[in-house]
């Protein structure tokens, strides 16, 4: 996650190093370097902050799934505050090259980096469901409406997992899958950012 497109902004040259600061945890105040490959955009702090105090009693030892992963912002803030793991899916190779190098200079083992499409990772069910999912895709190309039925049934996730997703607030969101239960939503300017709850079949 990490990616965003809106509002619209000029891209800058290819290879011009933007910078992610990592807010809290382990890693609080550490500043990394990322590509401008895209047009790519962390999730700002303030979004961040609010969203892993959403997550605060759920994210230690959790295995996480940060699709779209772009500067890695908020993967690598799930491993800075405790999570067991993080995947991140990023089909930009420069992208995914400084992810890798940004996770060695961290040393972090915790972590895996695929270079792909989303939708052909996920193509390929997991060995095991993930607890949180992180997706942040591109606006206005109508990621979510195709992702949410191969996250949903594609043993990606199980009850109790949690999905945060961020879109464009102008527009309304596709309905999610009907046992994702609205935990917590806010708005910031132009993004709409929400957490889910994926719920047992009793709840």
């Amino acid at each position: 996650m990490g990616r965003k497109r809106q509002p619209p902004r000029k891209r800058g040259n290819p290879g011009v190093a933007g910078e992610l600061r990592i807010i809290g945890g382990d890693w609080r105040s550490r500043k990394l370097s990322f590509p401008d490959a895209g047009g790519v955009r962390p999730t700002p702090a303030r979004t961040r902050e609010t969203l892993f105090n959403w997550l605060t009693f759920h994210l230690a030892g959790s295995r996480c799934l940060d699709l779209f992963a772009g500067s890695g912002a908020l993967g690598l803030e799930a491993l800075s505050r405790g999570a067991a793991g993080t995947t991140f899916v990023e089909h930009s190779p420069e992208l995914a090259q400084a992810l890798r190098r940004n996770l060695k200079t961290l040393q972090c083992t915790l972590a895996t980096v695929s270079c792909q499409d989303v939708e052909s990772f996920l193509a390929t069910p997991p060995a095991q469901p993930f607890d949180v999912v992180f997706m942040d895709p591109p606006f206005r190309q109508g990621w979510l409406e195709r992702l949410y039925p191969l996250l949903s049934e594609g043993g990606w996730l199980r009850p109790g997992s949690w999905v945060y997703v961020e879109h464009e607030s102008e527009l309304a969101p596709p309905a999610p899958p009907a046992n994702w239960q609205l935990h917590r939503q806010k708005r910031a300017g132009q993004v709409c950012y929400t957490l889910y709850r994926v719920a047992s079949a009793t709840d």
